[in-house]
């Protein structure tokens, strides 16, 4: 990618540029109310990145297959919402090495790229292999989970304590030791490494997560942006994700 990853804040009134505002001092307000991301309705507690509990419990956007990929059905006509399903899952995806805290094994829509290795912290990605659906890509990031983590540690990742491997040669031995002769016709010829460089004035050596919860003020100077983090002052970060939904107030 060239130059640093830009980040918005969609609100009402449009997006907030949030890079030109690195170096300055914010504020930032929640005033208790929470709105689920898929009905709209309040809610008083969020689950599964802002959806009510009835969303949550059934909901094609918060369906088991979301976080565990190997149990969609969609190729099969099958889930919680067939359309919904057919339209986001029954499609092609990719499966790839990311490193960030270490080498970690993931997928996502091809759609998706490189969102999802942003999103995810990445500071490099490598596609391993290109699949029609999704069921069959959770397979395949089973098979490997056994050789490299499907997680990511948020603080190393934070701290900016990279893996030092060479992802392409990570790439070989994956597919050369690791995955089953099954999948060799969905191994992608793509050897590009796609490097991510993010806008952070300085990495901490400690982070602490805030939340808005237990602090529905925070005034600090914004330091930096990766993945789904904010880096404020003293070490502190927030996962604006996991706040998906709640109104807030940002004077800066």
């Amino acid at each position: 990618m060239d130059g640093e990853v830009q980040y918005y804040l969609r609100h009402d009134g449009g997006k907030l540029h949030l890079n030109p505002l690195i170096g300055k001092a914010i504020e930032v307000n929640f005033d208790g109310v929470i709105n689920c991301m898929i009905c709209g309705k309040k809610t008083k507690k969020s689950f599964g990145n802002g959806a009510c509990y009835s969303c949550f419990m059934n909901a094609p956007e918060a369906s088991p297959c979301i976080i565990h990929p190997e149990l969609c059905e969609a190729h099969l006509g099958k889930g919680r919402n067939p359309e919904w399903e057919d339209q986001h899952h029954n499609q092609e995806h990719i499966v790839y090495l990311a490193k960030s805290s270490a080498i970690k094994i993931g997928i996502t829509r091809k759609t998706q790229l490189p969102t999802r290795w942003i999103d995810q912290g990445a500071s490099e990605a490598i596609i391993l292999a290109e699949v029609p659906y999704r069921q069959l890509a959770g397979a395949i990031e089973v098979q490997l989970k056994e050789f490299f983590t499907d997680k990511t540690n948020w603080q190393r990742m934070l701290k900016n304590e990279l893996s030092d491997l060479d992802l392409l040669a990570v790439k070989e031995e994956a597919l050369e030791h690791y995955l089953d002769e099954a999948y060799y016709e969905y191994i992608s010829d793509e050897d590009e490494i796609t490097k991510i460089v993010y806008p952070v004035n300085h990495f901490p050596n400690k982070v602490k997560s805030v939340k808005l919860d237990k602090e529905p003020i925070i005034e600090s100077v914004l330091e930096g942006i990766k993945g789904q983090y904010l880096y404020l002052e003293n070490g502190q970060v927030i996962n604006i994700r996991n706040h998906s939904g709640y109104l807030v107030n940002i004077q800066f």
